[in-house]
């Protein structure tokens, strides 16, 4: 499965005549066999690769609900009620343990414990405790989802942490998660992509977000993610211009996809094969999309599960409920990107008003599949690219304080798909610092939902610059089979 060997493999007697130039067969031959080869390397894209998945899966799809800028697991997931006596001391050395720190907090002169200034309460037939203040939904809900509270990562800024969590190193121009999935699986549905993003933002805008988080890297070009907006265009370029019928646009792109299945003919580049592809999705997606995001079909009691903000377009609970659509549809892989949550300072008051905006919408998106039948086939995970410090950056007062990055551990919850219902995994110490039990490492959580996906990840490989690369980076991650039911 080596991008690059496509050109060998693809390499034809017809490609091989067509080089001569002065052959007037090869030119024949090109004309009535190019768009066949054309049409042949999209139908490939849409099916997946041969012999995936692996075996028989557990989940067909994939909604990630991604936090960007580090939620505080402290504040969320991982409370213990003696960090109410740590509050205020110092954070012993025995515990930071020479932790590498950001630019942020490296001056500090003390870094004072801080405890979260919510209510938790134990949630659930388990009792795990839970935020109720921040997070009254999810706590209705943890009997239907897995959190894992070990979750760990190298990266300590928020750029490579994204890039790792979403490609499995902090490299750039590696394939994502959903550009793997659609590569290895593609899509029952060749109206609509097989990876899609939409993005909202929260408190604040914090942290940018670059499109190579959802790109395809060494991948071809077609299995990257197609964001889509709020407004009157979902996705950019996607309408016909002024005065083009469509018609005329069918006629364009027969021309331009019989111009194309020549120089493919000639050249045999892989990417011309995608660009095709591509011409043709967005043809079909001027059907498909509208009708996808025109939530006017939608009942009262939907808006009503996902919130205030549902009607909102580009809003999270909005996004949610568009999730939802799009895994009716059949896409397999789509990922909310939700801005908003690096809490350097003043983060009683912001991380409440970015959990106001996804408590709701994210546990609803839960429920709503449930009882849609899907939940049992459909991975949804929540969670960012780490947590926070339980120490104070900057001031601490009994109102305010910020905390900042922190990757040695932190918390996700995952519902679906075949993990398991109303289940703990991982202890970390007494500060929320340090994993105890039960380390997940990043790679590990990506391995674990590949193989719910039925795809063995150390066997999902390609050869790129002389290294099997894969989703799970090539150092040896493994399967968490204690998350899977």
């Amino acid at each position: 499965m080596d991008p690059r060997l496509e050109y060998e493999r693809q390499l034809t007697r017809r490609q091989l005549l067509s080089r001569g130039r002065g052959c007037l067969g090869a030119a024949a031959l090109a004309t009535l066999l190019g768009k066949d080869a054309a049409i042949a390397g999209e139908n490939a894209a849409a099916t997946g690769l041969p012999g995936l998945p692996h075996f028989a899966p557990k989940a067909k799809r994939v909604i990630y609900l991604f936090m960007a800028g580090g939620p505080s697991h402290i504040d969320m997931f991982d409370y213990k009620p003696q960090m109410r006596a740590l509050h205020g001391t110092e954070l012993p050395d025995s515990i930071r343990n020479g932790q590498r720190l950001t630019g942020m907090s490296s001056g500090q002169a003390s870094f004072p414990c801080v405890a979260p200034m919510f209510n938790f309460r134990r949630c659930g037939d388990r009792g795990t405790w839970v935020n109720t203040d921040l997070l009254p939904h999810t706590a209705d809900l943890v009997d239907e989802m897995t959190i894992v509270r070990t979750m760990n990562t190298e990266a300590i800024n928020h750029d490579p942490a994204m890039t790792y969590i979403n490609t499995g190193t902090q490299q750039l121009g590696r394939p994502s998660m959903g550009s793997w999935l659609s590569y290895g699986l593609g899509s029952p549905n060749e109206d609509l992509p097989a990876y899609v993003t939409m993005i909202s933002v929260g408190a604040k805008p914090g942290q940018a977000l670059f499109s190579r988080l959802w790109g395809s890297g060494f991948l071809p070009s077609q299995h990257q993610g197609v964001q889509f907006r709020s407004g009157a265009e979902p996705v950019l370029y996607l309408n016909d211009p002024p005065g083009v019928s469509r018609s005329v646009r069918r006629r364009m792109l027969d021309s331009l996809s019989q111009i194309n299945a020549e120089q493919f003919s000639d050249v045999g580049d892989p990417e011309i094969q995608t660009r095709i592809a591509q011409y043709e999705m967005a043809y079909r997606m001027q059907t498909s999309v509208p009708d996808l995001v025109d939530l006017n079909d939608e009942p009262d009691w939907v808006y009503d599960l996902y919130g205030p903000e549902s009607k909102k377009p580009g809003s999270f609970a909005s996004n949610c409920i568009l999730a939802r659509r799009l895994a009716e549809r059949g896409v397999p892989f789509v990922q909310l990107f939700h801005r908003g949550w690096d809490q350097h300072g003043n983060l009683p008051k912001e991380i409440r008003k970015n959990c106001a905006g996804t408590d709701q919408p994210a546990t609803a998106l839960v429920r709503d599949l449930k009882q849609r039948g899907m939940l049992d086939d459909t991975i949804v995970i929540f969670g960012g690219e780490f947590g926070r410090t339980i120490y104070s950056q900057g001031k601490l007062t009994e109102t305010n304080h910020g905390r900042d990055h922190h990757g040695r551990c932190f918390a996700t919850w995952v519902a679906g798909g075949g993990f398991k219902r109303g289940f703990d995994y991982g202890v970390t110490d007494d500060y929320a610092y340090n994993i105890v039990e039960n380390p997940v490492h990043i790679n590990d959580f990506n391995a674990t939902i590949l193989h719910a996906l039925g795809i063995d990840h150390e066997r999902f490989t390609v050869k790129y610059q002389g290294l099997d690369w894969r989703l799970t980076g090539v150092e040896g991650a493994k399967i968490v089979h204690d998350l899977l039911a």
